[in-house]
């Protein structure tokens, strides 16, 4: 994973370089705004790689004289499905009515959709998966 946050950060370099020089010669402040955020958002993604990388180690992929079979096995858990995607995206939508039809509303879809991701992102701690035999 260190090539490929090595990558994210070159684009996230890129990406402020390009939003300097777009700001002296447009002075457009969403434009410029808009790069920054792209820059941002590589460095969150570059980050996080290359933190992963530092923490599980070199994969096969990494190791030049790595062969096929060494990335055989196991590639980690991942779950095979869940209903929370259906109940925050209904949540989302509520916090958009909200917007709309009434503060009261919003307030409930975000404490819905707060809820919903809680409970995404706690699953498989909750509910362990069931090894299979």
């Amino acid at each position: 994973m260190k090539i490929e946050g090595v990558v994210f950060l070159v684009f996230t370099i890129f990406c402020a370089a390009v939003d300097v020089v777009y700001w002296f010669t447009s002075q457009d402040p969403t434009g410029t705004v808009a790069l920054a955020l792209c820059g941002s958002l590589g460095l969150l993604v570059g980050g996080y790689l290359l933190f992963t990388a530092r923490r599980i180690g070199a994969r096969p992929q990494d190791l030049p004289d790595a062969e096929v079979a060494d990335g055989a096995g196991e590639l980690g858990h991942f779950t095979p499905g869940s209903y929370y995607p259906i109940f925050i995206a209904f949540s989302a939508s509520l916090v958009v009515f909200g917007i709309v039809f009434g503060v009261w509303l919003a307030l409930i879809g975000g404490l819905l959709t707060l809820f919903f991701v809680t409970g995404l992102l706690f699953e498989n701690l909750w509910h362990p998966p069931v090894p299979e035999d």
